[in-house]
């Protein structure tokens, strides 16, 4: 929070609130994902299950800081940074919700797989790509509370790590599931696992540059850094299929 004071102390109260509320939302977001990536390297049912059953808390924490942040836009006609500050919080609040939705397709998608079996998976690194992208979101959420742009900066600037990543990582199971056919529907949920875990990477990359609006005012100069090339990369087939 802004060591500032308001006029009106309820609003600080108000402000405080959000942010606290904002704050638990984060963690409980990490640790989804932190469980959802632990229960894909240690293939544990139980843990999955937990982080299944746990997307409900957000959904349910998200919808309070919605409603804590149009109660507040509603009665304290909020202006200038502070009108942003409480913009910026349902912005991120939606943004955490989201990461969850993705941890959750991750453990769903993990349970799949261990019907097929361990020795259909790969042997690609995937666990670092989750662990890079753990702490971007750990970070992202650090710049917010801290209200550091140049934290937020370093996170944004991350995301690029996590893009090379994810088109080697595609590249190879991609590589796998046409040497082996038996690893063709382990090898879709790994997919898309990837693709969950990159896109967490994005969002937050996307809470970076609303700490970086929060703080300056205004989005990062630069354009974001994108290196993603999983849409042009092309599986080698044993056989040519007609496009359909």
């Amino acid at each position: 929070m802004d060591t500032q004071k308001h006029i009106s102390s309820a609003f600080d109260q108000d402000l405080m609130i959000l942010n606290d509320a904002l704050q638990q939302l984060g963690d409980l977001a990490c640790q989804q994902f932190e469980g959802a990536i632990e229960g894909l390297a240690m293939q544990n049912q139980a843990n999955l299950d937990k982080v299944i059953k746990g997307d409900a808390a957000l959904d349910a924490l998200e919808a309070e800081i919605n409603e804590k942040a149009i109660e507040v836009i509603a009665i304290r006609s909020p202006r200038a940074k502070d009108l942003r500050y409480v913009l910026v919080a349902l912005k991120v609040a939606t943004i955490l919700e989201r990461m969850g939705d993705y941890a959750r397709n991750i453990a769903n998608r993990t349970k799949v797989i261990m019907t097929a079996g361990n020795e259909n998976i790969p042997g690609v690194n995937i666990g670092r790509m989750g662990q890079v992208t753990q702490e971007m979101v750990r970070d992202a959420m650090k710049s917010y509370q801290n209200r550091d742009a140049e934290m937020a900066l370093a996170v944004w600037r991350r995301d690029i790590e996590v893009d090379h990543m994810h088109t080697a990582f595609h590249k190879e199971v991609l590589a796998s599931m046409s040497r082996n056919p038996n690893m063709v529907g382990t090898g879709a949920h790994l997919l898309f696992i990837a693709k969950n875990i990159e896109r967490i990477g994005d969002y937050a990359t996307g809470i970076a540059e609303q700490v970086h609006f929060l703080v300056e005012g205004a989005m990062p100069d630069e354009d974001r850094p994108k290196a993603d090339k999983t849409s042009k990369v092309v599986g080698t087939c044993t056989k040519s299929t007609p496009l359909r």
